[in-house]
């Protein structure tokens, strides 16, 4: 067993990061701002997402949360800041708020978008911002008392970070609807009943038990297997069954191995942890 080893960018300000055995364990640490999106939240998520792209070490990240709440979404003194307000008075600014949107929004993609897989682990309210950012995540864990909520129309404005455009892939229309255009807090016990979470808990630490131990499973079968696995099931949401299929063929052949799934029987007859090369590091092409 490893020690746990932080790798998170010397930056980080509003959160922390740390590896054991393969599985990075991202932690907002704001409690007593209730975990609000500002600047630096940004900030320490677009680096934190980048620091694990760009290794291959890890593979499953645990996003969790501190206090009474995972995350009361956007922090509201954020809109009074002449720099972040829209201007809304011509066109060319109405134009540039398209673009800052953009941004802001790539950096939750970062999330869906990861070599490796992400479980949210969420207790309290998940709530605006915080609603779009665990849509990206594959598998979500709650306590019993969690509830999320589209809170951004209860402010007067249109829900703009991902929540309106992923959740239908998540939940009937119908549900969507209800949710996007009344505010209401949505339980976890009706969250779990329509697959939006995989399993309620008592306490934030059983739930992150329960999110650990899913990450322990995930890391223990091959890197390159799991990164075919959520490219094909990512596919698969957004294509045909018929253009999927065909998609399955390419990504197959091009990640095939014979060592891995004979390395995966013999482990699992000697009951012993499977021996597995990790993802290749990334780099971009501007620092080669």
């Amino acid at each position: 067993m490893s020690t746990s080893t932080p790798t998170a960018p010397p930056s980080l300000t509003v959160m922390q990061l740390h590896v054991q055995d393969h599985i990075a364990h991202l932690q907002l640490s704001q409690p007593q701002g209730l975990n609000t999106m500002h600047p630096g939240f940004w900030r320490d998520l677009d680096a934190t997402l980048t620091h694990i792209q760009a290794h291959g070490d890890v593979r499953a990240l645990v996003i969790s949360s501190t206090g009474k709440h995972f995350s009361a979404g956007m922090a509201l003194e954020t809109f009074a800041n002449p720099e972040f307000a829209p201007q809304d008075k011509s066109p060319e600014g109405r134009a540039a708020l398209s673009e800052f949107l953009w941004d802001m929004q790539q950096v939750f993609t970062r999330i869906e978008q990861l070599r490796i897989p992400v479980i949210a682990a969420i207790q309290g309210g998940c709530i605006g911002g915080a609603l779009d950012m665990v849509c990206c995540a594959c598998i979500r864990y709650a306590t019993q008392e969690a509830f999320f909520c589209v809170q951004e129309i209860n402010i007067g404005m249109v829900a703009d970070l991902g929540s309106l455009q992923r959740l239908p892939k998540l939940l009937p229309m119908g549900l969507v609807k209800e949710l996007a255009y009344t505010g209401r807090r949505w339980p976890a016990q009706a969250a779990l009943e329509h697959g939006f979470v995989n399993g309620l808990y008592a306490t934030q630490e059983d739930m992150l038990a329960a999110a650990m131990q899913t990450a322990q499973e995930i890391a223990s079968k091959p890197p390159i297997a799991i990164w075919g696995s959520k490219q094909a099931l990512d596919f698969a949401r957004d294509h045909s069954v018929q253009d999927s299929l065909r998609q399955m063929g390419w990504l197959q052949a091009g990640i095939w191995s014979n060592r891995h799934v004979m390395e995966s029987v013999q482990a699992s007859k000697q009951q012993r942890a499977g021996d597995f090369p990790a993802l290749m590091p990334q780099r971009a092409f501007g620092q080669m």
